[in-house]
């Protein structure tokens, strides 16, 4: 009977975004399964240069660990950490921002934080 190999679990902590974001951008399109984080355009429709705000933050919102293997792939660090650092209004769920927040060892301004994130009950009555 022959051995089945098992993947190693990678836990993503700081490590491992370090060698994720050693790797030089990828010139390449979206595969179509990653469709559904970005419901609101077609995949084929975006572009990885002009659309990349876009295509990091809907990936580090609602991406699974293999949409984040192939984000630190495409793009460097630096660029996802700086997104992150400087988040635009309303756009993050708070634990999401909390989170690489934490990964990326950034101390962000508490008013910039809660401007970031998505409130809705703002709305609600």
């Amino acid at each position: 009977m022959a051995k089945i190999k098992s993947k190693p679990r990678i836990i993503l902590r700081k490590n491992n975004l370090d060698k994720l974001g050693k790797q030089k951008m990828v010139r390449g399109k979206i595969s179509k399964k990653m469709q559904w984080l970005f419901w609101s355009v077609k995949v084929d429709d975006l572009d990885l240069k002009k659309d990349k705000h876009y295509i990091i933050l809907q990936v580090l919102n609602y991406g699974i660990w293999k949409d984040l293997k192939w984000l630190f792939k495409v793009y460097p660090e630096r660029e996802i950490k700086e997104l992150v650092k400087n988040p635009r209004r309303g756009l993050w769920f708070r634990d999401v921002l909390n989170f690489w927040n934490l990964m990326f060892d950034l101390k962000l301004d508490k008013k910039i934080f809660e401007r970031a994130v998505l409130n809705l009950r703002q709305y609600a009555k």
